[in-house]
């Protein structure tokens, strides 16, 4: 069975985890920080703006006590994964649900404006680049967990809100072994007061603080995988390229300023699950990316996220697929749309 997703692990991950386990040193240490250094340098920020977690939703967590989430209106979107309404809550925010557009996976930035929210949680969904006004009246939280390395008008996403969340989860774009993530910034003081909060050992006063440390093992696999990363993202990028050859129409961003990262090559179809037993009989494993009950509130209210979850499947699309095995997925859906 081809698998819908796989992480790309190989001899030089192998290298730097033995590196680590020689040196003895496996905790949170200089891998951390050298790691951080590197992300910042690929976001194009200076040394000491990402501080590297223990997960992509601690590190939303992070972000949302950084900006005292505490009984503040918190948009976020419907159409998404439970880390995000499980942060809220820890917060103590109060959520409010935002629908997804028509064709879009993503948040109607505007809508955010008129709901009179205090903070906005704003991932691109898919590696398509959520749309933001230049200004917003509102702390904007930009979650690329799914879309590190996109651009818009030339720059890497992540930094158009006061802060940025990255994860770094077994099958996301890189991996730091399985579970990790980070906070990036543009404001030095929002990352000095969350890196506080992570160091939690041994300190000289009673503020309360815990322990969302990354480690060095961890960080030392990131830094390989994030020097690796353009070479991920090409190979996605031909991928799907092979799919929308096929003549499969798949989600892009409406924007042409706006370049995605293929994290997921979705297909809107009115029977995906049609599709998927097809595929599945041919021994290839196609998802609905998010189903109808997993989203975040009452689907009944929330038509366009209600819509996505009932007409959309995600296709294998990572760089461990071979081009052979795309053309074949890419006809077998084209024979049978």
């Amino acid at each position: 069975m081809i698998p819908h997703n796989l992480p790309t692990l190989g001899a030089e991950e192998q290298g730097a985890a033995i590196r680590v386990l020689q040196r003895n040193w496996v905790a949170q240490g200089p891998e951390v920080e050298a790691f951080e250094n590197e992300l910042c340098r690929f976001l194009n920020i200076p040394d000491g703006h990402a501080v590297a977690v223990s997960s992509g939703s601690a590190a939303l967590y992070l972000a949302l006590w950084a900006l005292e989430g505490k009984k503040k209106r918190i948009g976020l979107p419907v159409y998404s994964c439970a880390a995000l309404r499980n942060a809220v809550g820890l917060v103590d925010g109060i959520p409010v649900y935002l629908d997804c557009g028509e064709e879009s996976p993503n948040i109607n930035t505007d809508d955010a404006g008129k709901a009179g929210i205090d903070i906005l949680i704003a991932p691109s969904m898919f590696g398509i680049p959520v749309c933001m006004p230049e200004t917003m009246n509102v702390k904007v939280i930009e979650d690329i967990a799914q879309s590190l390395g996109a651009m818009v008008s030339g720059e890497r996403i992540g930094l158009r809100g006061e802060v940025g969340i990255c994860s770094f989860y077994a099958t996301k774009l890189i991996t730091t072994g399985g579970q990790g993530g980070a906070v990036i910034s543009k404001n030095k003081v929002l990352i000095d007061k969350i890196k506080d909060y992570r160091e939690f050992d041994c300190r000289d006063d009673s503020k309360l603080r815990f322990n969302f440390q990354m480690t060095d093992m961890q960080a030392a696999i990131g830094r390989v995988q994030l020097k690796r990363l353009p070479e991920f993202l090409e190979k996605r990028e031909q991928l799907f390229e092979i799919y929308s050859s096929a003549g499969i129409e798949l989600l892009e961003p409406s924007t042409p300023s706006h370049i995605p990262v293929r994290y997921r090559a979705v297909v809107r179809c009115s029977e995906p699950m049609v599709l998927i037993k097809r595929l599945s009989e041919n021994g290839i494993r196609a998802i609905i990316p998010l189903e109808r009950w997993e989203l975040l509130d009452n689907p009944h209210d929330y038509s366009n996220a209600e819509m996505f979850s009932w007409t959309s499947i995600s296709l294998p699309v990572y760089p461990e697929l071979s081009p052979l095995d795309a053309k074949n997925i890419g006809t077998i859906i084209k024979e049978s749309l």
